[in-house]
């Protein structure tokens, strides 16, 4: 039996939609963030030093990074599924759009998170320096970026319906979390016509619709 500790609003919820997306049996062991920091609670970290999630149990296996994690999956449970042939082009996007997702994409969402957070947070006597060097940090330098990264993906889905091919595959998966997010916190759906039809094709499939009544309401954290 796979266990995977599960973090509400987290990136675990892409495991739960693969191993729905595969038809594995898996538990789900539940933490919650602080209600205040958003921060992940301690008993996190007897489960990994970093204290993150996600975090697979597999057997005697024990595996950490959604990217490591979708990789071992295939690799131990998939037959072939959700991912294209090695060594072919949809093969190369297939590993390129893997690491891509949290090694490129993720961090500007990110900052963007935190200098939009950053304001609320602070004294109310620096506040307003504050929020004048954040929103100084975002135009000019995370706004830009992101803007660069979701004309990337619009680009790329003009060649194909999905990031690695024609067919859907664990690297969607991937992409997923940046793209929800980036309609969150960088560009508005209806001026990225490909963007929002691979949003709707997405929350369309039955396995993701069923991971979400398993991981609960998810708000791309």
């Amino acid at each position: 039996m796979i266990t995977v500790h599960h973090l509400n609003d987290s990136r675990s919820q892409r495991i739960l939609w693969l191993l729905e997306e595969l038809g594995l049996p898996y538990e789900v062991k539940r933490y919650q963030r602080d209600p205040k920091t958003m921060l992940a609670p301690p008993e996190l970290k007897a489960i990994h030093p970093l204290g993150k999630s996600p975090v697979v149990d597999d057997g005697d296996v024990r595996v950490a990074e959604t990217g490591a994690i979708i990789e071992h999956i295939l690799d131990t449970h998939g037959n072939g599924r959700l991912r294209p042939p090695p060594r072919t082009p949809e093969g190369r996007r297939f590993t390129y759009w893997l690491h891509y997702a949290e090694g490129s994409a993720m961090p500007p969402l990110l900052l963007k998170l935190i200098f939009s957070q950053l304001p609320k947070r602070a004294p109310g006597l620096v506040r307003p320096i504050v929020n004048g060097v954040a929103a100084k940090a975002q135009s000019g330098f995370i706004d830009p970026q992101l803007k660069a990264h979701a004309d990337f993906w619009e680009a790329e889905l003009a060649q194909s319906e999905w990031f690695a091919g024609d067919a859907f595959s664990a690297a969607d998966i991937m992409m997923s979390f940046p793209v929800e997010a980036g309609a969150q916190r960088a560009f508005r759906r209806q001026d990225r016509p490909r963007l929002d039809a691979f949003l709707n094709r997405i929350h369309a499939r039955p396995a993701y619709q069923r991971a979400l009544e398993r991981g609960g309401p998810y708000a791309y954290s």
